[in-house]
């Protein structure tokens, strides 16, 4: 690709005292990309992932944004580059409805200082409507939502403050087929739209279905990254289990 890469992480290295859990991981990530992060519980890919997102400062490394060397050192920091993350757990407020959760702790406001409640869902009806035109129920509580409901207003709060870095922590995790067609279907339109993602997921047939590329971390270690294309589920597995590439014909 000859472009600039949306994210470069260089040499990231993080220690938990005498426990080594990043060894030298290089990632990078392009505009309208999907990169799959896979590898087994504990192997290091959240904990690197986690460096991006302001959550775990590395200790050692380099983060570039769009060729610009940066400093991530709180979830703030990456959201001033752009960079959103949506964990599996979605951190979503279920007592309150859609533009609730949206605008929660950036609210709209009127100019005497009330809630400009009309405003926010109004816009939270165009970003819902760009990413789900199905989705009408938007003022309803979230608890009432269908999982894939919520995963739009996740989606949703996160490109409507200009994400150009999604970081998604097991999307389709306790999902129904049906809703995860439908986030497979939310992402492969934020693609279209130019934002990268990191996917980081157990589920290889949601890596191999929604990525252009799959990384493998085991053990701290970075132990390849290939075109999704290129590869098999197999030998993606032998990559997860014995921690070596495949071979190449």
């Amino acid at each position: 690709m000859n472009q600039t890469p949306l994210v470069e992480m260089i040499n990231i290295h993080k220690r938990f005292g005498g426990v080594h859990a990043v060894k030298g991981v290089n990632l990078d990530l392009y505009p309208g990309e999907v990169v799959g992060i896979v590898g087994h519980n504990g192997a290091g890919k959240t904990v690197t992932i986690k460096a991006l997102s302001g959550a775990i400062p590395c200790d050692e490394g380099e983060i570039r944004i769009s060729g610009e060397k940066v400093s991530i050192r709180s979830p703030r920091d990456a959201r001033k580059y752009g960079i959103e993350t949506i964990y599996q757990t979605l951190a979503l407020a279920d007592n309150l409805n859609a533009p609730e959760n949206l605008f929660l702790g950036r609210e709209i406001m009127t100019a005497y200082g009330t809630l400009n409640d009309r405003a926010m869902e109004n816009e939270a009806r165009k970003v819902i409507d760009r990413l789900n035109p199905n989705f009408k129920n938007i003022t309803d509580a979230v608890k009432n939502m269908s999982g894939g409901q919520r995963q739009s207003v996740a989606i949703a709060r996160a490109i409507y403050f200009n994400a150009k870095i999604l970081i998604m922590d097991e999307p389709t995790a306790a999902l129904g087929p049906q809703e995860t067609a439908m986030v497979a279907k939310l992402i492969k339109q934020l693609k279209s739209e130019g934002i990268g993602i990191f996917l980081i997921s157990h589920d290889l047939h949601d890596v191999f279905d929604l990525s252009d590329r799959v990384a493998v971390i085991k053990n701290g270690r970075l132990i390849g990254t290939r075109r999704t294309c290129e590869v098999t589920k197999e030998d993606v597995l032998g990559m997860i289990i014995m921690g070596k590439l495949p071979e190449t014909a």
